[in-house]
């Protein structure tokens, strides 16, 4: 017979060690850490052991993970809290510096808007090239990744060449985009492909609410 023939014999017949339970204690097999040989309970046993530790390792990580989501969570309430509070463009522009910034430890924030009533002497409404906002307006979700060159860079200033990680998160009025919140760092893997943006998506939306009822 083949191996799968036995193991899928046994799997169909649950009672044969019933009916031969002193061959239980013949069978010996190697030890899974060393050239011994160890008994089917042993083995058990040690299989039992090894996914015990597997799924503590795995409780651990959903416990981090649950952490970090219940911290972010409150340094986004925090953010709303600020910006429902806020009276004009000035106090928004404010208070999405200071707590993307200190809060979220973000170096570099700078904010770009078109389409909307400008503030005099406002960088945030300075001229947005057009290949800028065509990507804005074509962004799903945020945008994480290296900075390939983006225009968003150079919105940081001297830090600008520095930065080598970006968020653009677009902020819109419905269906229209009206702008783009950048964050930069000059870590590479701050801001990544793969990294969630649920949050990043929240923050957009709380900002356009704000601003859009701050300007309009």
């Amino acid at each position: 017979m083949k191996a799968d023939e036995i193991a899928r014999y046994l799997q169909d017949h649950p009672k044969f060690f019933e009916e031969y339970a002193d061959l239980l204690a013949q069978l010996y097999i190697p030890h899974p850490h060393g050239g011994r040989t160890i008994s089917i309970t042993e083995r058990q046993i040690l299989t039992l052991r090894e996914k015990a530790k597997l799924l503590e390792a795995k409780l651990g990580e959903m416990i981090r993970f649950g952490e970090e989501n219940d911290a972010i969570g409150e340094k986004v309430h925090r953010l709303a809290t600020g910006l429902a509070g806020a009276r004009d463009f000035a106090a928004v522009r404010r208070v999405l510096l200071s707590h993307l910034g200190e809060d979220f430890a973000v170096p570099n924030v700078a904010l770009r808007l078109w389409s909307l009533p400008a503030q005099a002497d406002a960088a945030e409404f300075s001229e947005v090239n057009e290949q800028t906002r065509i990507f804005a307006a074509g962004l799903v979700n945020p945008f994480c990744g290296a900075n390939a060159g983006f225009e968003a860079a150079e919105w940081f200033g001297e830090a600008g060449s520095h930065v080598r990680s970006l968020a653009l998160v677009p902020l819109r009025r419905e269906a229209e985009t009206i702008g783009l919140l950048a964050l930069g760092s000059e870590d590479v893997q701050r801001f990544y492909p793969e990294m969630g943006t649920l949050y990043l998506g929240h923050i957009g939306d709380m900002a356009s609410a704000a601003l859009l009822r701050t300007l309009e």
